[in-house]
């Protein structure tokens, strides 16, 4: 008899251990009982009916994340591209994620690709490559509205990968080396107009220096010049004072003027006019040399032998 008691003990152990559930952070219990929604178990420690109650579905309510394989789109101008998504999303009903779908994942997949397809379907190929965020924000809107009766918040949606035709990528390929060749070529012939701007202000500035220099020379020599003409006539100035304060004769008079005559008949002058004082001198000078000549004349006549 004691060892039948503590059999049964044992066995109420057990099924009572088994019926203890523990729900841990960020996730909650779905419970049925017979077969029909009991409650939903938030965390902490919970006891079922042995054969009455059982836990239909554990939900997590962490913030997940699901990549959909790439899903065939046409643009509006008839490209066919490969396009694949990733959603984020997070359950905030558990009873409706328990039962408002069968298949809640494959669900959304369907549904992502059906609303990739129209939005798409309204763009063209360009578009679509340069309006990730336009897109995603339609699809997102989209899928929230649609997964709200599902329990599912639909946080954010992600296109992860465009993949258009391979003669697309071609020819998407050669536009963008030409573009590279043209703002090479722009880039280039903006450097080489800049060093032309540069070599010629250059050129533009050494002109000027040059110029500045040579008028800077010249201003010098002119005024050295007018400097050397000033101290001739200045000496010229004091030389005839002088004379004039020594009161020369009449005599010194007429030597300076022989002088005179004498520069100016240098050879140079094509022509010269003799003053008459002048001329009245030489007279004088020639008159003086046939007297000085008369006597050896009458010397030499002295000296001559008779005839006989």
């Amino acid at each position: 008899m004691p060892y039948v008691l503590l059999l049964l003990f044992l066995i109420l152990m057990v099924m009572v251990v088994l019926n203890i559930k523990i729900v841990p952070q960020a996730t909650v219990f779905v419970v049925e009982r017979m077969g029909a929604y009991q409650a939903t178990w938030e965390t902490g420690v919970h006891f079922t009916i042995p054969f009455v109650d059982r836990v239909a579905k554990k939900v997590s309510l962490k913030e997940q994340v699901v990549d959909f394989n790439p899903q065939p789109v046409i643009t509006k101008d008839n490209v066919t591209m490969q396009i694949d998504t990733v959603v984020f999303y997070q359950i905030t009903d558990a009873k409706l994620f328990a039962y408002g779908v069968e298949r809640p994942i494959a669900a959304i997949e369907h549904l992502t690709a059906t609303t990739l397809r129209n939005i798409i379907g309204e763009l063209e190929l360009d578009n679509t490559l340069t309006s990730r965020d336009v897109i995603n924000t339609k699809i997102t809107a989209t899928l929230d509205v649609a997964t709200d009766k599902w329990g599912i918040k639909v946080n954010r949606v992600e296109l992860k990968n465009i993949i258009p035709p391979r003669e697309i990528q071609d020819a998407m390929e050669r536009q963008m080396k030409a573009e590279r060749e043209k703002r090479e070529s722009v880039l280039r012939a903006e450097g080489e107009k800049r060093s032309q701007i540069l070599v010629a202000e250059g050129e533009k500035e050494s002109a000027i220096l040059r110029a500045e220099a040579v008028r800077e020379q010249k201003i010098r020599e002119a005024q050295g010049e007018a400097e050397a003409i000033m101290m001739v006539q200045k000496a010229l100035a004091d030389s005839i004072k002088l004379l004039n304060e020594a009161n020369p004769s009449s005599a010194v008079l007429t030597i300076k003027g022989l002088e005179a005559f004498q520069k100016a008949a240098d050879g140079k002058a094509t022509k010269i006019i003799i003053p008459s004082e002048i001329q009245s001198l030489a007279g004088l000078a020639t008159s003086f040399k046939e007297v000085m000549t008369e006597p050896q004349a009458v010397e030499l006549e002295g000296n001559k032998p008779s005839e006989m």
